[in-house]
């Protein structure tokens, strides 16, 4: 696949997958409106900003790798053609997964609007699911020996804490 087409294709796929997830659901559950404050809550508040402000930046670079290091997109009918380990991929082998979770999680802390961590929680679950029953079989056929050496080495959910190198 060309770069062009899948920059093209990681874009469209970025707004529909991580837009929906990450912003249109927590808006449909919260209104973006601000729950009472609780004690504390500036402080809740300045980590919620960095959580989504830190989970943007991943999950916008882990599709950048997508395109320019595995040649695809995120979306499984226009997968990578070469296993993706660079970037953030060397800390945690789901890293816009868990991004999304952190930015979900920042909209919880900014807003102190406890559904949403309910929400978090529930999509971990779906997400844990599926990484676990579609795509690491996948990836297993679709990379062998390789993807069984970066998942022997690079955690699922929580991040190393040194980039691991292949």
């Amino acid at each position: 696949m060309r770069k062009s087409v899948a920059a093209a294709g990681s874009a469209a796929f970025f707004v529909a997958a991580p837009g929906t997830v990450g912003g249109l659901v927590p808006w449909w559950l919260t209104g973006w409106r601000t729950l009472d404050p609780f004690p504390g809550w500036i402080v809740a508040r300045v980590v919620g900003v960095l959580l989504i402000a830190v989970g943007v930046v991943v999950v916008v670079h882990a599709f950048y790798r997508f395109v320019v290091e595995g040649l695809g997109t995120p979306l499984p009918v226009a997968a990578p053609q070469r296993l993706v380990v660079g970037g953030f991929y060397r800390f945690v082998r789901n890293p816009m997964y868990v991004a999304i979770l952190a930015v979900i999680l920042g909209q919880a802390l900014l807003l102190a609007q406890w559904n949403l961590v309910a929400y978090a929680a529930i999509l971990w679950c779906v997400s844990a699911t599926f990484v676990r029953f579609y795509e690491e079989p996948r990836l297993r056929r679709e990379f062998g020996a390789d993807y069984d050496t970066y998942r022997h080495a690079v955690p699922a959910w929580l991040p190393r804490l040194r980039p691991w190198t292949p």
